[in-house]
């Protein structure tokens, strides 16, 4: 099949093909890597319990093995999985329309980093919009050491009862802070990547894996302190706030930011860095190459049908 049939479909034949190839990938992605997840979620606490500091990845991932049980590591994934699938759906779906019409406008007949960033952009508030509440505030508590949830419903439930429903839409305007700079750096450096390895932009697996690999690694280790605050305000980490005699939520970019710095100065900002990475580059390489094959295997089709 040739680039070009694979990049420009009839308009309702490709909404379709990149929400279904965006779904899967967005699935395949969370669930994957949801271990090294859990990981970051735990490295990143600002005053970990003695029985959760950790020095690497994979010597974390074996204490919650040897310690807490196999599938410890695993807890919250089926709330993920859940809201992975719509929220990568639109995600996708928006990016591929808004980069070809700003592209159309900003640069006719070419690529343009400029539209690529802004349409990452926008995409991210669809994106986070349904994945907020399920990925950031139920999944980190359920992650974080000595969680005093033991299920989804549970979870939900309580903080429901405890925080109200604003509890689950707290981190959004913090989540956005983190992932329109993460979206626009991780979209601008996969397509720059894909103009120097696939010029023609035909499918092409190897040059998919690479490009979202490195895509996912540079906006990752960016982004990092802002990550680390959001972690902070989804998962309300209660001995770090007693320290500071901070009584009820924290809520606030603002206020996070200080309480980090206060905590653990300008290293605070980069805890989890590491597992950060290894999460972030084996996921969006998953992402784009789940994503390009089912939009190849999807266009084809639909191709051979319209013939």
């Amino acid at each position: 099949m040739e680039g070009e049939e694979y990049e420009s479909l009839p308009s309702g034949v490709a909404l379709g093909t990149h929400m279904v190839a965006g779904a899967v990938a967005g699935i395949m992605e969370h669930t994957v890597m949801y271990p090294v997840d859990s990981v970051k979620t735990r490295m990143q606490s600002l005053q970990p319990d003695p029985k959760a500091q950790y020095r690497s990845v994979y010597g974390a991932l074996k204490k919650m093995v040897l310690t807490e049980g196999l599938w410890r590591p695993l807890r919250g994934v089926n709330v993920t999985m859940l809201g992975a699938g719509p929220a990568h759906a639109l995600y996708f779906a928006c990016y591929e329309k808004m980069k070809k019409s700003l592209s159309d406008i900003f640069q006719p007949g070419g690529n343009s980093h400029l539209a690529n960033g802004i349409a990452g952009s926008v995409a991210t508030l669809l994106h986070d919009a349904v994945m907020n509440p399920a990925e950031a505030v139920v999944k980190q508590r359920l992650q974080m050491f000595n969680s005093p949830y033991t299920s989804v419903l549970g979870c939900v439930r309580e903080v429901h009862r405890t925080e109200g429903f604003g509890a689950f839409y707290r981190s959004y305007t913090t989540q956005l802070t983190m992932n329109v700079p993460f979206q626009a750096i991780h979209f601008i450096t996969y397509e720059l990547l894909q103009e120097h390895l696939n010029p023609q932009r035909h499918y092409n697996p190897q040059s998919h894996i690479v490009a979202g690999a490195v895509a996912g690694a540079v906006a990752a280790a960016a982004t990092t302190p802002l990550d680390v605050c959001k972690t902070l305000l989804n998962t309300q980490e209660n001995t770090a706030l007693s320290s500071l005699n901070i009584r009820g939520h924290l809520s606030g970019m603002a206020n996070a930011i200080s309480t980090v710095y206060q905590l653990g100065g300008v290293p605070g900002f980069f805890k989890g860095v590491q597992a950060r990475v290894i999460y972030q580059m084996p996921s969006t390489a998953i992402a784009w190459s789940v994503y390009e094959f089912f939009k190849y295997f999807l266009t084809k089709h639909a191709l051979e049908k319209k013939t």
